[in-house]
């Protein structure tokens, strides 16, 4: 199993953090097979005010070039993609263009 984490931040604005959060808890039927057939397995989104972090876990032959790929010729998911950019802002880290961060791992315990 791969692990990965992401981090974003959301526009600092109570009532589009909101619509956000709403959205989410009823994510379009595409974008859920979408994320699925991608080989992603579990999903998770936190938020701390306008901070997100993703955490997702994927099959072994998961890739995220695969999924890029996938979901550039998917036109349900760019109008997810789009729509969700209304509440989205990049981290001030992020390269041009860049939405979702990968985040590293700088500590693991494993019991």
């Amino acid at each position: 199993m791969k692990r990965y984490a992401f981090a974003l931040d959301l526009k600092d604005d109570s009532e589009l953090i909101a619509e956000y959060e709403a959205h989410h808890k009823k994510i379009w039927p595409e974008i859920r097979k979408s994320i699925l057939d991608a080989g992603i397995v579990r999903m998770e989104i936190y938020r701390l005010g306008t901070r997100l972090f993703m955490n997702l876990e994927a099959e072994d032959a998961f890739s995220m070039e695969k999924k890029a790929r996938m979901d550039q010729d998917n036109p349900k998911v760019q109008e997810w993609e789009d729509l969700m950019w209304t509440y989205q802002q990049a981290l001030p880290m992020a390269k041009p263009g860049e939405k979702w961060v990968e985040m590293h791992p700088i500590f693991v315990l494993e019991g």
